[in-house]
């Protein structure tokens, strides 16, 4: 077993440190020539690896060339970003190359792109550029956000590339769903407050949609103030049918019987005594009083496009919620009580949670479903 062990390491480790004789056959000039240099840098002498090194880094390097030849002459209008990355590719080669002593001495001059990388980062970011204003110029949701990455890689490449960053904004604006959420009636017999329960919708939104999202919300006071006159959805949501029964009240006697384990002491002798054990039955009477008060309703949820008012978006999510209290009355031996009837002992009649209280009970499990939906439907925004 231990040798199987150790042949095992071995071959893991043989693994780690391939020359990158295979990746080079494979055409993977990348891989292949990382691989040979990191392993010259544990073993100065492998043959594998200095070959690899030595015969693949011109073929790499002619290779490389080839492609930046076929993008330049292409009609990809990225081109100069994928001559950018073939130079990087290069680079990062050659740095490595250069780090490695046995490495350096089988490739003493390795190609490194320095002068023209300038050059052609302003070039690859032009084309991001260029491309953001072709869809900018669209004008609709999709094409400003794709705008607005073509300009956040133009402002990547070249820090404070021309206006990038101002073209950004504009590009985020458009792109942008803005969202009112409407103030929550309650419509039913009696009028309860749904205000907490539009604050916690209300942070939840912003809090799953950020500011780097293309999705806005905004209150009816905020899109006030921000002058927002024409949002593109306008979340309506409303509490319907709501009630909450009559209080209901249960009474159940249980009678209940234990047998428990008894020691006792039996005298032997005139200086001893043995201890033994006996199964003694222990008996008690418990009256469990249940109150209870049922609440029920429905929330109806609409997106609504605000030009058109055509709805979007409908779903109604029903809820409801039971308030129980159970405490009870005992007499006899307390061995025979379990946790669960101990505890029910330990609680005192108390009065149903006032209307609104009811209200915002009832709400709680509506709230997760809420949740869920309205990430799901916005989430296509983004």
């Amino acid at each position: 077993m231990q040798k199987y062990l150790l042949f095992l390491v071995a071959v893991l480790f043989l693994n780690s440190c391939s020359t990158g004789l295979k990746s080079l056959q494979q055409g993977n000039y990348f891989e292949a020539i990382l691989k040979a240099a990191n392993r010259l840098s544990n073993d100065p002498d492998n043959r594998k690896a200095s070959q690899v090194v030595r015969d693949g880094y011109p073929m790499a390097v002619a290779y490389y060339q080839e492609e930046i030849d076929r993008a330049l002459t292409s009609n990809d209008p990225f081109k100069w970003k994928r001559t950018l990355e073939i130079m990087q590719t290069v680079n990062r080669i050659s740095d490595e190359i250069r780090r490695i002593p046995a490495a350096r001495q089988l490739v003493p001059s390795p190609k490194m792109y320095t002068s023209e990388m300038n050059d052609v980062q302003n070039r690859a970011a032009q084309e991001f550029y260029d491309a953001g204003m072709d869809a900018l110029s669209r004008k609709t949701r999709e094409t400003a956000k794709q705008a607005y990455f073509h300009f956040q890689n133009a402002d990547g490449l070249v820090r404070g590339f021309k206006d990038a960053q101002q073209k950004m904004l504009q590009a985020k604006e458009l792109a942008t769903l803005k969202v009112v959420v409407e103030q929550i009636p309650v419509n039913g017999k009696f009028e309860y407050s749904a205000q907490f329960f539009y604050d916690n919708v209300f942070q939840m939104l912003n809090e799953r949609f950020q500011e780097r999202d293309f999705v806005h919300f905004y209150s009816p006071e905020e899109a006030e103030k921000s002058r927002l006159k024409y949002p593109d959805m306008v979340l309506q949501m409303g509490f319907y049918d709501f009630f909450i029964d009559r209080p209901q009240h249960f009474e159940e006697e249980r009678e209940l019987n234990r047998q428990i384990e008894e020691k006792y002491q039996v005298k032997v002798s005139k200086d001893s005594t043995v201890t033994r054990t006996r199964m003694i039955q222990k008996r008690g009477k418990i009256k469990i009083l249940t109150d209870q008060v049922a609440s029920g309703g429905l929330l109806e949820l609409k997106a609504v496009e605000f030009q058109s008012k055509k709805i979007v978006f409908t779903d109604k999510i029903p809820g409801e919620f039971m308030w129980q209290n159970k405490y009870g009355i005992f007499v006899g031996d307390k061995e025979v009580l379990d946790k669960e009837l101990s505890a029910i002992l330990n609680n005192k009649m108390v009065m149903p949670p006032a209307s609104q209280d009811m209200f915002v009970l009832f709400t709680k499990p509506i709230f997760s479903q809420l949740t869920s939906k309205l990430t799901n439907y916005f989430r296509q925004y983004n």
